[in-house]
């Protein structure tokens, strides 16, 4: 099998920053919580999901992607919320065409979660990701202070098997040096290289200072 060039992710065009601006910039709403898949929301417009071990930062990233400081909470007892959170984007100024749901699917990784929660968490996760026609992309958030590792080798082997294509977003990007980012940078494309439907395209993100916020909301704004 022929490896696939990993790239960072290019800085967006003036079109598709004002377009991704245009969408972030208008309500976030949150929708609901789901436990269960005859919960899901209506599939009536596309979709993107954010994936991401314990302590990834993904909270923050989705905080950062909205211009909304509490939107997207983490949970205070890790592995105990096993919600599918979704968060619908796009106001009246925007054609229906161009909403979107933004959905935040519980950390996963945590050592201390009971086993029940986690088989019911994974099986949920499983029958979402392969029966949700509108989802275009799922984003797996890698922590720049530690790379992919073991337990985020589970949700790109699953990613795979569903075809769904999927990104990562390097967070925490701010909380090392640029020899360290560089090196994280490697090791993910490598691991990647093992994972055929991964976009061939990273996103380096620090949402304290806001690296890689506005390619994120363009690559989000032009899906379709």
């Amino acid at each position: 099998m022929s490896q696939l060039t990993f790239t960072l992710a290019p800085e967006p065009e003036a079109a598709a920053r004002e377009k991704g601006r245009l969408l972030f910039a208008g309500p976030v709403t949150f929708v609901k919580g789901v436990v269960a898949m005859s919960g899901l929301p209506p599939a009536d417009r596309l979709e993107v999901c954010f994936a991401g071990r314990s302590n990834v930062g993904k909270s923050s990233l989705i905080n950062a992607l909205t211009g909304r400081k509490t939107l997207a909470r983490a949970s205070n007892t890790p592995g105990r919320t096993q919600e599918i959170n979704f968060f619908a984007l796009g106001g009246d100024h925007h054609a229906p065409s161009e909403h979107k749901y933004l959905v935040d699917l519980p950390g996963y990784g945590y050592a201390e979660a009971p086993v029940a929660i986690v088989a019911k968490w994974q099986a949920l996760l499983k029958q979402y990701l392969q029966g949700r026609q509108t989802l275009r992309r799922a984003f797996v958030l890698i922590d720049t202070r530690h790379g992919v590792k073991s337990v985020d080798e589970d949700i790109l082997t699953l990613l795979d098997r569903s075809a769904v294509p999927y990104q990562a977003v390097l967070t925490k990007a701010d909380k090392v040096s640029t020899t360290e980012r560089d090196a994280t940078i490697e090791q993910v494309k490598a691991a990647l290289n093992r994972h055929p439907a991964a976009y061939p395209e990273l996103v380096v993100t620090s949402s304290e200072k806001g690296d890689g916020i506005e390619t994120l909301r363009s690559i989000i704004a032009t899906l379709e």
